[in-house]
């Protein structure tokens, strides 16, 4: 069985690898309004375009939405990791400092028994 291009199909095929090759944005923005007053506005915009296309005016999102592509969910979590890192870090940090801001601001502490003798020693300075 051989496939035929009619001139109709050929001609649209022909338009359609134009329309790949070149692109094509389609604009435009709905308003429902009432009374002066806008209720709702959508905005639309569509461009139709290769990926080859896209890429050279610099439409990529499909491979940085983690929702379509798996190397962007990596590269996501990869980022996570490093930011739960840093903040670990800083919190270790803060730590850190605030112990050694406490060791130079309080007095060494005694112990009660310490420095004022035994109770034995406190009778016999007193005695004397």
């Amino acid at each position: 069985m051989s496939y035929q291009h009619t001139p109709q199909s050929s001609n649209l095929l022909e338009v359609l690898e134009k329309i790949l090759d070149k692109g094509v944005v389609i604009a435009g923005d709905i308003k429902i309004s009432l009374a002066d007053v806008d209720l709702l506005t959508i905005k639309i915009r569509l461009l139709v375009a290769s990926v080859d296309k896209a890429k050279e005016i610099g439409m990529d999102w499909w491979e940085t939405d983690p929702y379509y592509s798996t190397k962007s969910k990596r590269i996501t979590r990869e980022h996570e990791h490093i930011d739960l890192m840093e903040k670990v870090n800083r919190l270790e940090q803060l730590v850190e400092k605030q112990a050694l801001m406490q060791q130079l601001s309080l007095p060494e502490k005694v112990p009660a028994d310490q420095g004022k003798g035994s109770v034995d020693e406190q009778k016999l300075e007193s005695n004397e």
